[in-house]
Formats: C-alpha cells, structure tokens, sequence
C-alpha cells in the first residue's frame, strides 16, 4: 500500500505555466507563455563552456562557487554600484535564481513568521515561504501602474515581520523600482531586525535608458538583504538554471548552511565559463539592448491589433489589457487564445494568490522576430 503524505504545500496543484505550455504543445500553438527566448545565445559563451569541458573542469567546484567567478563578479558589482562585497563570503553560486530566493527564505523563516509581499508576483515566492511553515502577507500592486503602495506596507508591518520580498525589474508587470521605492523601504526597516530579500534576475534588462536601482547600491539596506540574480535570463540560456545570491557575511554563512546541505555546488563547467565571460563588461552590458529592440518590434506590431500595452521598462515581459475585445476571464480567454488561435499567453491572475482579473495577459517578448510576427499574425484573426 503507498504511503499517505501530508502535503506540505495542501492548496497547490500543476502551474499555470505548465498547463499553458502543455495546451501550446496540444494546438501547436505559438508560446508566448513561458519566459525563455528561442534564438540562439552568444555563440562565445558556447565556446567557452564547451572547452571548460574538454579542459576537464567537470568535478565539484569550492561550495560557495568557483573563486575566479566570485572575483569577477565583485568586480562587476563594484564597477556598476561602487560597492565592495568580499567574494570569499558574501557571494554564493546557485542553481538558479529560484533557487537563490528559496535558499534565502529557507535560512531566515521559522513557523509562524510573516513576509510582505506585492502581488501580482513570481510564482514561487507564497509556495517558498508557505513550506517554511511562515505566512505571506500579500500585498496588491496598484493597477495599472503596477506601482507599491507603501502607506499599506507601513499598515501591514507587524511584529511577525521576518521579510519583505521585492522585485525590479518585476515580473510580470515590467515596472522598475524608483529612487522613493528605495527611500520608503529604507524608512520603513530601519531599526527594525526586517530582512530584505530582493529579487533582480532581470538585473540587465532594463529599458529606456532607466537606472536599475539594485540594493547593492545602497549599503544600509544590503547589509540585511539577500540580492539574487540569474545568468540564465540576462544572457539567454535559462536551461542551465545558474544563479547566485550577495548578502553580508553573517547572514550568507546561514545561507550556505541550507545550500551545503541541498545542492551543495553549482555546474562546475559552466563557473569556469562564466568566469571568463565576465572579463569583459559588454557581456552584461549590452543584452539590454537587445531585448528593447524585441520589446519594441512586439509593441510596434500589437499596434496591429485590439490590445492595448502597458508600459514595460524591463524584464522578457509585457502586459496587453483586452477589455476592450471581451468581458471572458483572463484565464478564460487565455485558454480560448491557445485553443482556437493558436498564440499561448499568460493570465496576470495567475500571479495572485486569489485571482484578480484585470482583463490583462503577458507576453513574453523574448523570442525571434518571426515567432513575434507569427503570434501576430494569427491574434489579428481575433
């Protein structure tokens, strides 16, 4: 007889992403869906990984990373923020940005803690914190802005705060942090034992020539967060899942402390490939452009159609809003979108752990221009 388990995540089933994936396959549709590009990446990093390999650098790596990528990245920290970060102790190499933020929860909650958190919001943020036994205290962006309020952070702050999590550029509104996102969060923690964790995978994405404002900038707030990245979204090979976290020294020893005991290292090839990689700061530099060329072509041609853009500054994403084509659900008419015209998006809904319908989709931009144009194509038969 199987044994009866406990879910320790009761509430939860298959991801919205999976279910728009498998019904793209189902009706061959064009996914527009998932957040991963389909044309190729830079065919240098190719090359480096591939002799990483052949040079025989395929056992495990130091647990925290391989040193010479921890150096470069303290470089390119110091170089983009003119902040200092000790390489031996306050980066980690992770599998994955994902990763990076369930480690970082995973070393701070106990049972019964709260994490702000703004909604519509990354999926994994509520399943993360919930299997900690915490509670997520979920707050709504303001619609259609997508902006924080942050008189309703101030209400929310109890004596169970343990974390607030945040996201720039966000997924999967596309809004970036401004300089008065940065000074209400700093009044609001300090003197307070509130950790930040702070979500910037899309830490080079950023558009129209806009500042990301990375916590790394800011040492009194750094000195209590968690900053996590991913090589996989800036430079276009999501599939390797390489990732990796700063924080200061005392709080990232507790965070290895999970991590040593998990994954314990990170692909060992693929660290010495990014440590090469990143000598040269056009790597990080220069993806941004091409992705608001993407962003641009996808907006110039939705013109096209009846859906109406929300401004995004950053990410693989943009919103469209519909309500002036149906009154359907978004999770409705997304679905009807796969199945009967063949272009797979994402309902906003889905972001929230109750469902608000804003009539607003995602699309991810992040794709050929002729995946783009065929999209299109078939959405101006709606």
């Amino acid at each position: 007889m199987e044994p009866t388990i406990t879910s320790k995540l009761p509430n939860l089933g298959t991801t919205i992403f999976t279910v728009m994936s498998s019904l793209a396959v189902q009706h061959k549709a064009v996914n527009l869906g998932q957040g991963f590009p389909d044309f190729p990446m830079d065919p240098y990093l190719l090359e480096l990984v591939n002799k990483s390999m052949t040079d025989g650098n395929n056992q495990y790596v130091h647990m925290g990373g391989l040193p010479a990528l921890r150096k470069v990245l303290a470089e390119k920290v110091f170089s983009l923020y003119n902040t200092a970060i000790d390489p031996e102790t306050d980066i980690t190499i992770t599998p994955g940005g994902t990763y990076a933020i369930y480690t970082a929860f995973t070393s701070i909650l106990s049972p019964g803690d709260e994490v702000i958190m703004f909604e519509p919001s990354y999926d994994s943020y509520i399943p993360n914190i919930e299997i900690n036994g915490a509670i997520a205290v979920t707050i709504p962006l303001d619609f259609p802005d997508y902006t924080i309020n942050w008189e309703k952070v101030k209400q929310k702050i109890s004596a169970k705060t343990r974390a607030i999590i945040i996201n720039t550029p966000h997924n999967p509104s596309g809004t970036v942090f401004k300089e008065n996102d940065i000074q209400q969060l700093r009044e609001i923690v300090e003197g307070t034992n509130i950790i930040i964790i702070s979500d910037e995978v899309y830490e080079h994405l950023i558009y129209d020539n806009q500042k990301h404002l990375s916590i790394l900038r800011y040492p009194d707030l750094l000195a209590r967060s968690f900053v996590c990245f991913s090589f996989g979204k800036v430079f276009h090979c999501t599939g390797w899942k390489m990732g990796y976290c700063i924080g200061p020294a005392g709080m990232m020893k507790e965070f290895r402390k999970v991590h040593q005991f998990n994954c314990f290292t990170s692909n060992s090839s693929v660290q010495f490939a990014f440590a090469e990689y990143l000598k040269d700061p056009a790597s990080y530099l220069t993806p941004s452009v091409l992705l608001q060329s993407k962003r641009d072509y996808f907006e110039n041609i939705m013109k096209q159609t009846r859906f109406v853009p929300l401004p995004s500054s950053g990410s693989y994403f943009q919103l469209y809003r519909y309500d002036n084509i149906t009154n359907e659900s978004e999770n409705d008419f997304a679905i009807r979108l796969t199945k009967d015209y063949g272009v797979a998006t994402i309902p906003v809904s889905a972001f929230y752990k109750n469902p608000v319908d804003n009539k607003v989709l995602r699309f991810c931009f992040a794709k050929k221009e002729s995946t783009l144009d065929e999209a299109v194509s078939r959405l101006l038969t709606l």
